[in-house]
């Protein structure tokens, strides 16, 4: 499978912001991959030299099929594509993939995740890791606070809604420290229709210290941002690590859920691992 390739951002011929039939039988060709490339060259990522690690970790909370006998199974389930893959799977595209399963019979839960893993990884043109939990096992959805000292209550004037890497700063002097900031502030819209994506970003990092005025000012800079999700995350790990030269640095953000799915993108240097799979309170 191909991605649809354009000179603007390759999302122009999915599905996303326009009216699209539901489709109840298993239709793999539903997914509709974009080329990562597109707008990492944006950013100065060149090919094949990427400055990260990491993954996009989505969560479906509206998954259903049908057993052999016609019977309804409903479960969560997460994918994990990997940051190195060649696309991106845009979201839309995922909603009508998995709802395509609902009057679809399978054999087993094995059975989906088998079919999930090969679509997906066709897709993505890289393996994607797929759990699956079926309801009827009473999985636990643990909700947690993020880690590390908030920004947010930083009394501050802002003034600037489209993102301004001239924010952010780093401390001279050779002193590094350690530590991990957090804001619920942040806010970006849909590359293509333009609705707001709401998130929690964490960023982690050693060296220098990162003026934390200027970090928020940088990261409410995207309120009226037009980007997806994975390309956002992206966008801030190379401005911090450009301006603020860290030695290792990871960011990620939770963002809330659309169509029943959240995406949740990594970035690291790779000396931090990627967070356990905990749910921020808003989602």
């Amino acid at each position: 499978m191909n991605p649809t390739v354009s000179p603007a951002h390759g999302a122009e011929s999915s599905p996303l912001g326009k009216p699209a039939d539901y489709c109840d039988t298993y239709s793999p060709g539903l997914l509709f991959p974009i080329a990562r490339q597109i707008k990492r060259d944006e950013i100065g990522i060149l090919p094949g030299r990427l400055p990260f690690v990491g993954e996009d970790l989505w969560n479906a909370y509206e998954l259903s099929w049908l057993n052999p006998r016609g019977k309804p199974v409903v479960a969560l389930a997460s994918f994990r594509v990997p940051a190195d893959s060649p696309r991106l799977i845009e979201s839309k595209s995922l909603k009508l993939y998995l709802n395509s399963c609902n009057q679809t019979r399978f054999d087993s839960v094995d059975v989906v995740r088998a079919t999930f893993v090969r679509d997906l990884s066709e897709a993505a043109g890289a393996p994607v890791a797929v759990e699956i939990q079926p309801l009827g096992a009473g999985p636990v959805r643990v909700i947690a606070p993020p880690p590390g000292e908030s920004l947010d209550g930083l009394d501050i004037d802002i003034d600037t809604y489209q993102p301004c890497a001239d924010f952010l700063s780093a401390a001279s002097g050779g002193v590094e420290v350690s530590e991990t900031l957090h804001s619920h502030l942040l806010k970006s819209n849909c590359l293509v229709t333009g609705q707001p994506d709401w998130g929690c970003i964490v960023v982690r990092y050693t060296g220098p210290a990162i003026d934390r005025a200027g970090l928020l000012r940088y990261i409410v800079s995207f309120r009226k941002h037009n980007e997806f999700h994975e390309q956002c995350v992206e966008r801030v790990f190379c401005d911090i690590m450009q301006r603020c030269k860290p030695r290792d640095l990871a960011v990620w953000a939770r963002y809330t859920r659309r169509g029943g799915l959240d995406i949740n993108p990594f970035r690291s240097t790779g000396r931090f691992l990627a967070p356990e799979n905990d749910a921020e309170v808003r989602q």
